[in-house]
């Protein structure tokens, strides 16, 4: 089956846009990094576990990561953005995992917003 012209352009668009998220969470992450000792600092990757099992941040220390991606988020798309709410937190598979999922997560709320 081939994908219509607007198909071709949502997806480049997601690409896009999740990129630009990333981007803004790895921000996020050198705000946390300052803050952390040098042997705690996260690692800048898509693959990076942020909570859970085998993750590097406690519940403060997610919500402290949270809090500047939201601002880092809110300055690029030009409008408030929350990403910790009761959606969110009742996910089977958490958005908090790694940074991969977190920016899924990012893009399905910023498209919803635009529908």
């Amino acid at each position: 089956m081939v994908a219509s012209p607007l198909e071709y352009f949502s997806l480049f668009f997601n690409m896009t846009a999740k990129n630009k998220i990333i981007h803004a969470l790895f921000a996020a992450i050198d705000e946390l990094n300052e803050i952390r000792p040098s042997d705690q600092a996260l690692e800048k990757s898509s693959e990076t576990v942020l909570f859970g099992a085998g993750g590097q941040l406690d519940s403060i220390g997610l919500v402290t990561f949270l809090v500047s991606a939201e601002r880092n988020i809110a300055e690029m798309v030009g409008h408030p953005v929350t990403i910790a709410d009761e959606r969110a937190m009742s996910q089977r598979n958490s958005p908090f995992r790694t940074i991969d999922s977190l920016a899924e997560y990012i893009v399905s709320l910023l498209a919803e917003e635009t529908r």
